[in-house]
């Protein structure tokens, strides 16, 4: 068995710079570095707030226009997914009925099952949100206008690629 220790969830703020552009890595000790990471990159002219959440919630992580968030893909030993919850305001998450949009994935042995939705409405109407992983077989998400077109969007790839939300595509 692992140690909590183990299993503890280190965030790493401003861990690399890209220009004045920012990147917040958590890792996962307890998870083989064989596999890819959920990504976020924030290309609209406005802070968006990042919460990872499993069994735990954390964050806040505000990214700015340019900045990047990046978590190793991990299995929650109690829900077993992962949600990356995406407001517009820092405290969004807290408040009843405030509009998210959830990058959801689940680690399941080599593959990872990822998917994008809205809950409460939708944060990034009239903003391009695309999801795809770095595997280019790999199928693609794509909200043109911030706003689930319909249909299922759960999609599975090789969990030793990343998969990147693109905010304001």
């Amino acid at each position: 068995m692992l140690s909590n220790s183990l299993l503890a969830v280190t965030a790493i703020a401003a861990s690399a710079t890209l220009g004045s552009a920012r990147v917040f890595e958590m890792n996962n000790y307890a998870w083989s570095h064989d596999a890819g990471c959920a990504r976020i990159e924030n290309k609209c002219d406005f802070p968006v707030t990042i919460h990872s959440v499993g069994k735990a919630i954390e964050g806040p992580f505000t990214l700015d226009c340019g900045d990047v968030y990046s978590e190793t893909f991990r299995k929650d030993p109690v829900a077993g997914g992962i949600a990356i919850k995406i407001t517009k305001h820092k405290n969004d998450l807290f408040k009843a009925g405030k509009p998210q949009t959830i990058f959801a994935y689940n680690l399941d042995g080599n593959e990872v099952w990822y998917d994008l939705s809205n809950v409460f409405g939708c944060p990034f109407e009239g903003c391009k949100l695309v999801e795809r992983s770095e595997k280019e077989s790999c199928p693609k998400i794509v909200f043109p206008d911030g706003v689930n077109p319909g249909g299922s969007n759960v999609k599975v790839c090789t969990a030793k690629k990343d998969v990147e939300l693109t905010l304001c595509a």
